[in-house]
């Protein structure tokens, strides 16, 4: 079993950043990826970031590349995702999950992750 337990998020003006932090406990090891998925208001669920546990390869969606990162503080088991220069098409609500690593290919796929959090808001509007 896997718990994530997410924290941050809010409201915030076009060019302002935040940080998401997601908390795990459970059984994951060198063979899992955690990822970052948003879902907008009246629209599906979309991949914004992964990393591999095991040597901290990442992939981004190419609508957050250069202005988020996503990390992980391995001593606290805790996730991040740093947001910057946030725009009104980022808002949404966020979500951290797991799994065993899929597919390369699969990896901003929201169908590839079966622990999930429950979810942060983020706002941005001016």
């Amino acid at each position: 079993q896997v718990q994530l337990v997410q924290s941050g998020g809010g409201s915030v003006r076009p060019g302002e950043s935040l940080r998401l932090s997601c908390r795990t406990s459970g059984d994951t090891d060198s063979r899992y990826c955690m990822a970052w998925l948003r879902q907008a208001p009246g629209k599906g669920r979309e991949g914004v970031a992964t990393m591999a546990l095991s040597g901290g390869e990442q992939v981004y969606a190419d609508s957050v590349k250069g202005r988020f990162t996503i990390s992980r503080d391995n001593a606290e088991d805790t996730l991040y995702l740093q947001m910057n220069n946030l725009n009104i098409e980022d808002t949404g609500t966020y979500y951290c999950a797991t799994d065993l690593c899929p597919a390369r290919w699969n990896w901003l796929s929201p169908s590839s992750w079966g622990w999930w959090g429950r979810g942060t808001q983020v706002t941005v509007s001016s």
